[in-house]
């Protein structure tokens, strides 16, 4: 099987959050599982917002997406999310712009406006306070002058019908994004989640066809046009709607939950978590699969991924998000529940079956899932 082939069997999947993953604080039934199952199928999750990466990092951890990629900000943030980062993520690119000239414009259109200039991983410096959920994270007030000091990824003006200013605001070189009549995002000229998803993309090296984008938001229509399936919530306004290739549910129906089953081979309902995602990765893998696990301090795993050779050497196929806090032996039992051929033997007594791991940070251990 051809390198290219390889990598063909990845996607890109890029996911909006409000109102595409989480409906008002609520997470959907069965929306960490069936993202468990994608990731296990080799598929890169991306999670696409226009929320702040204050406001990302969360909603992150509950869906257990604590490694990765993300895009915030409308595209003006791209992270990479790392679990042993002190912080948990690192900043790969902040695009940012001068905002002096769009805040004095927009004084000048609506001597009213509130102001916040995002302060990335804290919050926001503002001109005047925001209400409690306005805005991700904390908020200082400061004078006019310092909200123009220094580049910014991102800025909020919020005033009666500001949308209608939304073509003086654009001529003075940067993005807009209204998202309601009386709010607008603002960002560097040309930035988008589009832009910065294609970076992420080319850094993995997925294909531009093999690129899956859900939203709901005028926010989401550049990433839409971007991804090679679209896919629109059944709640998103017409032009949304009008703007993708498909669309789903609303969000009260789960509407993104088919579309990442429609990314994975259908598995046994009745398997466990475990089971079901170790079955997944060993069904989407190009060749012969091993299961790589590492301890943490106790016995407990701290990773659990699934391998596979690639042009005579290993490479990480996916992770196994469910390994993650178990044991090895329930790595054993999970893979007799999934029906995979190896370990031969009954449950604990496959220690044989194991083998030692190095190389790849803390020593570890893998189990063949395939017979080499």
């Amino acid at each position: 099987m051809s390198a290219a082939t390889v990598t063909d069997t990845r996607s890109l999947v890029a996911l909006d959050i409000d109102g595409t993953l989480v409906d008002d604080g609520r997470v959907p039934p069965g929306t960490v599982d069936t993202l468990d199952l994608a990731r296990a199928a080799g598929h890169q999750i991306v999670l696409a917002t226009g929320r702040s990466l204050v406001g990302l990092l969360p909603i992150a951890t509950r869906l257990g997406l604590v490694d990765g990629w993300g895009v915030c900000s409308n595209g003006a943030l791209t992270v990479r999310l790392d679990r042993s980062a002190p912080s948990g993520y690192d900043v790969v690119e902040g695009r940012t712009f001068d905002p002096a000239k769009v805040i004095q414009v927009a004084l000048d259109l609506a001597p009213g406006v509130r102001v916040a200039v995002e302060e990335v991983g804290w919050g926001w410096r503002t001109s005047q306070p925001f209400e409690p959920g306005e805005l991700n994270g904390q908020q200082k007030l400061v004078t006019l002058d310092d909200l123009t000091a220094r580049p910014a990824t991102r800025i909020v003006l919020a005033a009666p019908k500001i949308r209608r200013y939304t073509d003086a605001l654009h001529a003075t070189g940067v993005t807009v994004t209204p998202m309601g009549p009386d709010w607008a995002d603002i960002a560097g000229r040309g930035v988008n989640k589009a832009v910065a998803l294609d970076g992420v993309r080319q850094h993995l090296r997925i294909p531009p066809e093999r690129t899956v984008a859900v939203g709901d938001g005028v926010n989401d229509l550049p990433m839409l046009a971007w991804a090679g399936r679209s896919v629109a919530m059944g709640h998103a306004p017409t032009i949304v709607r009008s703007a993708a290739d498909e669309t789903t549910g609303t969000i009260t129906d789960g509407g993104v939950l088919p579309v990442l089953a429609s990314l994975v081979p259908a598995v046994d309902s009745s398997l466990s978590p475990l089971a079901a995602q170790i079955a997944t990765a060993e069904a989407t893998a190009p060749g012969p699969v091993v299961l790589r696990v590492w301890h943490g301090a106790g016995t407990e795993l701290s990773r659990c991924e699934a391998w596979t050779l690639k042009d005579g050497r290993w490479t990480r196929h996916a992770p196994i998000p469910s390994g993650v806090g178990t044991t090895m032996r329930a790595i054993e039992a999970a893979s007799l529940e999934a029906g995979l051929p190896y370990p031969r033997g009954d449950e604990g007594r496959r220690r044989a079956q194991w083998r030692s791991v190095t190389g790849d940070g803390p020593a570890g251990f893998e189990l063949p899932l395939s017979d080499v």
